[in-house]
């Protein structure tokens, strides 16, 4: 069967158009990068599993009622997702001082936070997706008032179902990113959560021996990010773990 038209190619992700009006289908690569593209490489299977993780994430707000783009898992690299207008912005959620806020404060990294801090990107590869308050957000109209109140109440709620699901597997959620878009229904919008949740959205540190389970390993050269991520799917159930067995690890259907 030919391949559907494609959308966009992003660094870790392409998107096609989807079967119906309204869809997409989000493919996840293998590439790995870091530094805003500076750094690059092929890592195997690592789509496979971002697809997977990200799935399990998104079924999981769904069913506390965080309105997600994921509608079905097609296949191993393959999501089929509601198409959405994209909001140019990164939602980040801070648990723990950590990488560019630590540099950029001169706090020590593993400082725990007194609260979640939500702090906003612009998504622009040219300009490295620099920092913007409230204010720069609003006046050059890259989201409403209330668009940013509702993008707040969604990073927190994500903020809440993560750190207990992997506090219970024995991982600290330091922080991670999130996308939103606007879906309209009638007269109507909402916002919601899209692209997607993986280990390469979020910084995973070990609760006992801080061992970084995230794409750290990869911009700081700490190992194998292809051990660390399935290690993040074990915990998590989504990848069995295999007892004895040399055929490797095997992905459940």
């Amino acid at each position: 069967m030919a391949r559907r038209r494609m959308i966009y190619e992003g660094k870790a992700k392409i998107l096609y158009e989807g079967p119906e009006p309204g869809t997409l289908i989000q493919f996840f690569k293998d590439d790995t990068t870091a530094g805003n593209g500076e750094k690059h490489e092929l890592i195997e299977g690592k789509g496979v599993l971002n697809n997977r993780l990200s799935e399990h994430f998104m079924t999981g707000l769904a069913s506390i009622g965080v309105p997600t783009h994921f509608i079905k898992r097609l296949n191993m690299r393959e999501q089929l997702v509601r198409a959405v207008e994209m909001i140019p912005l990164e939602v980040v959620v801070r648990n723990v001082a950590a990488g560019s806020m630590s540099k950029r404060l001169g706090i020590e990294e593993g400082t725990q936070l007194p609260r979640p801090i939500i702090e906003f990107y612009l998504k622009n590869d040219e300009l490295n997706d620099p920092i913007v308050s409230e204010e720069h957000i609003i006046a050059f109209g890259w989201a409403t008032q209330q668009d940013l109140d509702d993008m707040v109440s969604l990073g927190l709620r994500v903020n809440d179902f993560m750190s207990g699901m992997m506090m219970g597997v024995g991982i600290k959620l330091v922080d991670f990113k999130i996308e939103i878009g606007r879906v309209f229904e009638g007269d109507f919008q909402r916002l919601i959560v899209a692209d997607e949740i993986s280990p390469d959205s979020c910084r995973l540190w070990d609760v006992e021996s801080g061992q970084k389970l995230d794409k750290d390993v990869f911009r700081r050269g700490l190992g194998d990010l292809s051990e660390a991520y399935t290690e993040v799917a074990k915990r998590l159930g989504v990848m069995p773990r295999q007892n004895g067995s040399s055929s490797g690890p095997k992905l459940v259907h």
